[in-house]
């Protein structure tokens, strides 16, 4: 137990003090540090959220007890403010699916903007951590701009966009999660009424509107990040997003101004653009500057620009 603790304090002394100055209540504070220990634990305000990634053949060794009377002694914080969740290996869309229905939401800040997580009723909050530098981006350079946020999830890209100036438009096939983004605009004194949210599975909106006149060609920003895998039984077929990324990359630049760019990630660790790929466009390889100091595990996503070739 004393390695976990103290893996755990040095890390809060390092992070928090980078968080407060940064105003940023939402944070990796352990990312499987030590192999004994394979645990993701996350902050928000003054909640904790851990995830407990014992693979099966080591159940029988249970060290979440330890875990938790390490981050209460560590942050004395209570035992009914941390949330323990077991992180199994997901397919599709089940990292969707509701553990509870405690319909809670808290606020936290990430860069000074207030956002809605709830940490109770699904394996994710509502909030991608490994996001936060490319949400900063779109805060700081989206004046006069025209978003397209595809697999909008809870529409956070959109929000900071927004916050930036930006018009946007957020396209997922959840209304529970548009709905989630419009509070979130609601939260910032934003209309949700001058901007788009559209109730429809990315991979069709993808395929019908990019001939609609008002999106061909007529966004300056794109965010495209999309499952990994999807197997949703409203798609005629299955997904897969290195298998599949010629039809989303090169739909998705159909509705790109000449002079835009397209913002590509992907969460399969494994991932290579294929060459038809990388000789069509202009490519920028960005996951390491896009991967926040608090997420230590370097593979936790790989980025690109893509842009027209002029």
């Amino acid at each position: 137990m004393e390695a976990i603790k103290n893996r755990i304090e040095k890390n809060y002394k390092k992070l928090n003090p980078w968080a407060e100055k940064n105003k940023i209540e939402a944070y990796r504070l352990y990312d499987r540090d030590i192999p004994e220990f394979p645990f993701l634990i996350d902050i928000y305000k003054d909640y904790c959220v851990v995830y407990d990634k014992t693979e099966v053949v080591d159940q029988g060794k249970n060290k979440d007890m330890a875990v938790l009377e390490s981050l209460q002694s560590v942050l004395g914080i209570p035992m009914s403010k941390i949330i323990l969740k077991k992180r199994e290996r997901q397919s599709g869309l089940n990292q969707y699916t509701k553990l509870q229905s405690k319909n809670e939401k808290i606020q936290v800040l990430e860069n000074g903007v207030p956002v809605l997580v709830n940490l109770w009723d699904y394996l994710d909050t509502g909030l991608f951590l490994d996001h936060r530098p490319m949400r900063y981006f779109f805060l700081k350079n989206s004046k006069n701009k025209k978003l397209l946020n595809l697999f909008s999830y809870t529409c956070t890209v959109s929000l900071m966009a927004a916050k930036g100036g930006a018009k946007t438009v957020s396209v997922d096939m959840s209304k529970t999660y548009l709905n989630w983004g419009k509070d979130n605009f609601i939260l910032n004194s934003i209309d949700p009424e001058q901007h788009r949210f559209v109730e429809q599975n990315a991979l069709e909106f993808l395929k019908s509107a990019s001939e609609w006149p008002d999106y061909k060609h007529s966004f300056d920003m794109i965010f495209l990040d999309p499952p990994t895998f999807s197997n949703s039984k409203e798609m005629d077929s299955d997904f897969e997003v290195e298998r599949d990324q010629k039809f989303i990359i090169e739909s998705a630049m159909k509705f790109l101004k000449t002079d835009g760019v397209l913002y590509f990630s992907t969460n399969k660790r494994k991932f290579k653009l294929e060459q038809s790929i990388l000789e069509s466009y202009l490519i920028k390889n960005t996951t390491e500057k896009t991967i926040p100091v608090d997420c230590f595990d370097q593979k936790i996503h790989h980025s690109f620009e893509i842009r027209f070739k002029t």
